[in-house]
């Protein structure tokens, strides 16, 4: 008789030695779990889910049939050096997902959240940083280095380039490519990824205020249309504006980037 609350593990998985599987883990039929994964305490693997390299998983993950986990960047430059994935708690990572290692150029780890949806087909790549309640449509992909914020929706067949920032609370529509840094509650669409203006409906479901959505409109409008270039125009919101919502776009857009940053053009600024 198994002992209480150990893991349910079917006939038909493969679990290598070396692996840590905690307590309530479920690892459903033909799975693999390699020697260097980590599973916290409720993490179910639905069925032909592959986990390896050097995975750490968070308690109450739930990953779909046929999804490949913590496999070898696609990256030439690597070499086998040893790296790490580490996906926080509470992830729904839906059917044929990919989540790959870090590599030693981009700081060895690529990182995951908390109480993430990564739907069917998306692709993690190399040294990601993704933060918490981030959703991944269909098909999306995001490119090595990537740094993607809190609350983040990144809409289905998108892909983001190597190196993008993307703000918290940004939005990024459908069939989108994103080749430059998003603002925090920003709202982009279009084949070639334009700032079309704020994602106004994710912050009325957050609750936030009214009078810091009144200050990110009308942050947004001198972004568009100020004097000078983009920087210098986020740099005079730092200096007049008492919202911690405009301050954190003011942060974003000064702390430097390696890429260039999506930019509002004229007549933008409409609801998300």
């Amino acid at each position: 008789m198994a002992e209480p609350n150990a893991p349910q593990i079917h006939p038909s998985a493969v679990v290598e030695e070396g692996a840590q599987i905690a307590a309530d883990c479920r690892i459903g039929p033909f799975c693999h779990v390699g020697p260097g994964v980590c599973l916290a305490a409720g993490v179910e693997l639905k069925s032909h889910v592959v986990v390896t390299g050097d995975t750490e998983i968070g308690a109450g993950t739930v990953i779909f049939p046929f999804a490949c986990i913590g496999e070898i960047p696609q990256d030439l430059k690597y070499k086998g050096e040893k790296t790490r994935l580490v996906i926080g708690e509470r992830n729904r990572i839906r059917e044929h997902v990919t989540m790959n290692c870090g590599t030693e150029g981009g700081g060895g780890v690529t990182r995951v959240g908390d109480d993430g949806l990564f739907m069917a087909g998306c692709h993690l790549a190399h040294d990601v940083q993704v933060g918490d309640r981030v959703i991944v449509v269909n098909n999306a992909a995001l490119a090595g280095h990537c740094i993607i914020g809190d609350d983040v929706i990144i809409g289905g067949l998108s892909g983001v380039h190597q190196f993008v920032r993307i703000g918290q609370g940004a939005i990024i529509g459908a069939v989108t490519m994103v080749t430059n840094d998003v603002i925090p509650h920003g709202l982009v669409q279009a084949p070639r990824g334009e700032l079309h203006g704020l994602n106004l409906v994710g912050l009325k479901r957050r609750g936030v205020a009214r009078d810091d959505i009144t200050a990110l409109r009308a942050a947004f409008q001198m972004l568009a249309q100020g004097e000078g270039a983009f920087q210098d125009r986020a740099r005079r919101l730092g200096e007049e504006t008492e919202s911690a919502y405009v301050r954190q776009i003011v942060e974003f857009v000064t702390k430097g980037s390696d890429r260039s940053f999506l930019t509002p053009g004229v007549g933008s600024g409409h609801a998300g």
